[in-house]
């Protein structure tokens, strides 16, 4: 059920919510994740096989970027939970819930069959982190429609860069291109929300900048409750996957500065001021901490190349 003092706020919202889903038919196109895969490259699991990284040229980093990204997918249930919660199933709203739901277990599929046939995770590592991650059944969830809008319009840009920056570093067509698909969905997802969160803006700026601060100040990618994530995070930070650099280059100015407008928004109360000085502070303070990072590359890139040339 959609919380109460949410109802007239989506109702404002309906129209566009509509235009949008139409929007989401026109531009996106039919496929099937069956085509993708490279099933000719599949044999039959023996009972005693135990996997060996061996059994996959992917690097370190890639692997654990696939596998933090299907059990990301694989909490779907979780997620639909939520946004059926934020949003109803009437209407517009609920069949833009229903649709994406269905395009987000089709990425699922796709990434399991995929490093199933061949061979590239630990095939009990992998269900195995699928039952602790759903076991756990651990999602963010915003305290309101507002506070949805903002953490999905971000976190559906954070998912569209780690999927394509990991099919990028696969050296394998198959690979590639399924990433490439996935990505392409995920765009379409967070157009979605990030001009629905843009008409949220244009109805009530005070009621989404006060929201958007703890969305932006605490955003983490959805992965609480993956084994290990941190340390998968580590991994795909150091990788340049999706790290501070990514997030602030991509995200933070881009949708939050540009996009929204947020330091130019007028006629805030004297809450939500307070709140975007405070997101601007953070983001100019992420921006630096970015700026560093790059640097850092930079000079160990320059050291690499050194000892080569010694």
């Amino acid at each position: 059920m959609v919380i109460a003092t949410d109802v007239a706020f989506l109702a404002e919202l309906q129209p566009t919510a509509e235009a949008l889903l139409n929007r989401h038919y026109d531009k996106t196109e039919e496929w099937h994740p069956h085509t993708l895969v490279p099933w000719s490259r599949g044999e039959d699991f023996e009972p005693d096989y135990e996997w060996s990284a061996e059994d996959s040229n992917l690097a370190p980093e890639v692997r654990s970027a696939l596998f933090v990204n299907l059990l990301t997918e694989d909490n779907l249930p979780y997620y639909f939970r939520d946004i059926e919660r934020m949003f109803g199933r009437d209407g517009a709203w609920g069949e833009w819930v229903r649709r994406w739901t269905a395009e987000e277990g089709r990425h699922a599929s796709l990434i399991r069959d995929y490093l199933t046939v061949t061979r590239a995770i630990d095939p009990v590592a992998l269900e195995q982190g699928r039952m602790t991650q759903m076991g756990g059944g651990q999602v963010p969830e915003p305290p309101n429609a507002a506070a949805g809008m903002c953490y999905v319009t971000l976190q559906e840009l954070a998912t569209r860069i780690s999927h394509r920056n990991t099919g990028a570093r696969i050296d394998d067509k198959a690979g590639y291109d399924i990433m490439r698909r996935v990505a392409i969905d995920e765009n379409h997802h967070f157009l979605f929300y990030r001009d629905l969160a843009s008409a949220g803006f244009e109805l009530d700026a005070s009621l989404m900048v006060i929201n958007l601060e703890d969305q932006v100040l605490n955003f983490a990618m959805p992965g609480t409750g993956i084994p290990d994530f941190a340390a998968h995070s580590k991994l795909i930070a150091k990788a340049g996957i999706y790290d501070v650099v990514a997030h602030y280059e991509q995200i933070l100015e881009p949708v939050v500065l540009r996009h929204w407008g947020l330091p130019d928004l007028a006629g805030l109360t004297p809450e939500a001021d307070a709140a975007r000085e405070r997101i601007v502070a953070f983001i100019d303070k992420t921006g630096r901490v970015a700026n560093r990072t790059k640097e850092r590359r930079a000079r160990t890139a320059g050291d690499l190349v050194g000892s080569v040339s010694d």
